[in-house]
């Protein structure tokens, strides 16, 4: 009877390890995932990024597809996962919602949409920074073409949140330049192609469903050099490194901001709606100078 009683203690004992180490039990290593997010009873997802040399209090940075395109789609040409893994920062590929019409987009308080992006993207930077433990100070915010002009809406209604943004052929809806009031001051990055007939850089834009309404690029970089006090600014002429593409690439820094805040825009003269580096221009990277900013900008 005695041994019978330390045969079920014994089977006891070893089962209570056996539990408690598969709590301890750790998710198996990824690089690249898709996870959902329920945000407002709605489902949406998102790509995430780790890199292997990732470590806690790392930057993070949102990239933000176009109108009509996807999480996957920026994510296969903007190439950041690869800078990522060379500067060991996380990125996050948001997916947008469809219209009643099918096209994905984003909602940068445009008049086609009664989706609250602002919400979703700002209630994601908070589930990733608890979840990895990022640097609520280094948290980016990019994006292509509706992708950017979200990017503005963040800098106007969550710049407590987004500590800088970076906008590719982007600008700023109707609404957010009528009504932009930032709690903070953050640095601003454009780059716009003066051929680009889908978002004009002269401010021609149409101004149906509340895409149009801000002035030329230039208006709109001086606006926010202003508010960061910028008192300089330098010119850099890039080399036209390959002259097939038939356009070629200047960067105006607006600087001297008591904050060390800069605005810069890129000018690719020739250039249209593009993503410099993967398709148009090649004379740079639009994925490295925008980490470059970040970089140059970092707490």
């Amino acid at each position: 009877m005695k041994k019978y009683f330390l045969l079920i203690f014994f089977v006891l004992v070893t089962s209570c390890q056996k539990e408690e180490n598969d709590d301890q039990t750790t998710e198996p290593v990824w690089k690249t995932k898709q996870f959902d997010f329920n945000h407002n009873g709605l489902v949406r997802s998102y790509i995430l990024h780790k890199p292997e040399n990732f470590a806690e209090n790392s930057p993070l940075i949102f990239v933000l597809h176009g109108f009509t395109s996807s999480a996957s789609s920026i994510m296969s040409y903007s190439q950041m996962n690869k800078i990522a893994d060379e500067n060991g920062f996380m990125v996050c590929y948001p997916q947008g919602t469809a219209l009643s019409t099918g096209q994905t987009h984003w909602n940068a308080n445009l008049e086609m949409s009664s989706i609250d992006d602002i919400g979703f993207l700002s209630q994601l930077v908070s589930k990733i920074q608890t979840s990895f433990k990022t640097n609520p100070n280094n948290t980016f915010v990019s994006g292509m073409s509706n992708g950017g002009f979200m990017s503005y809406t963040l800098a106007c209604n969550k710049s407590n949140i987004f500590k800088a943004i970076a906008s590719v052929t982007g600008t700023m809806s109707g609404k957010d330049w009528l009504t932009c009031d930032p709690s903070n001051k953050i640095p601003i990055m454009q780059i716009s192609g003066t051929d680009d007939e889908t978002v004009p850089w002269d401010g021609t834009m149409s101004t149906s469903y509340g895409w149009g309404g801000a002035p030329h690029i230039i208006k709109v970089m001086d606006y926010w050099a202003n508010l960061n006090g910028c008192t300089s600014n330098e010119k850099i002429d890039f080399p036209d490194i390959n002259t097939s593409d038939k356009s070629t690439v200047s960067l105006t820094k607006q600087k001297g901001s008591p904050n060390n805040n800069e605005v810069w825009l890129y000018t690719v003269t020739g250039g249209g709606h593009d993503w410099p580096g993967s398709f148009g221009n090649k004379d740079i990277s639009a994925s490295q100078e925008i980490w470059k900013f970040f970089k140059q900008h970092l707490k």
